[in-house]
């Protein structure tokens, strides 16, 4: 396993486990269920720390694919900005939610409102998520790209190859 690997087996976890969390703080909002907000604040914190090594091990990925045919330079940057935006989030909704466990573990009469602002702040954290796996999933799939065309089985073929050399013509010329 090289580097990239592992960042594509570890950079989904804090994108799922967010997720998750945020269902199942809905649910405990739905049901008032004390449980099931503190399980959902565990798991934010859950996916701070996975966050981690998944933000850690992307220099090391980009190492491997930026000189791959078909890799562009600027996605591969646009991805690492976006990604920056989305840890900054996610470890700040991780103390957040540690907050808010102790808040609630303590029946402090301010529970109540920092578990909805642990939500909308969830809520902004998910689109940045959202944002970093389509941006990341973009470097290697252009079948995801918004200017992705394909007519025919045949000719998608013919025309994936094209844009890819020509987004990577692209990249050569901002050099």
């Amino acid at each position: 396993m090289n580097e990239a690997h592992f960042h594509l087996i570890i950079n989904h976890f804090p994108i799922i486990i967010l997720v998750v969390g945020m269902l199942i703080l809905l649910s405990g909002f739905l049901i008032k269920s004390p449980l099931l907000k503190r399980v959902a604040y565990c798991l934010f914190i859950l996916g701070a720390l996975f966050t981690i090594p998944a933000f850690a091990s992307g220099e090391a990925a980009e190492e491997v694919v930026e000189h791959m045919n078909g890799v562009s330079e600027h996605r591969i940057h646009e991805h690492e900005e976006v990604a920056e935006t989305f840890s900054l989030l996610i470890y700040l909704l991780g103390g957040f939610s540690l907050i808010a466990l102790w808040a609630q573990w303590k029946q402090k009469s301010f529970s109540k409102i920092i578990s909805w602002g642990v939500a909308l702040f969830a809520l902004v954290v998910l689109f940045y998520a959202q944002q970093t796996g389509t941006s990341g999933g973009e470097i290697q799939h252009p079948e995801i790209r918004k200017d992705f065309q394909n007519t025919s089985p045949l000719e998608g073929t013919t025309n994936q190859n094209a844009a890819l050399e020509e987004d990577h013509d692209t990249d050569d010329d901002d050099d």
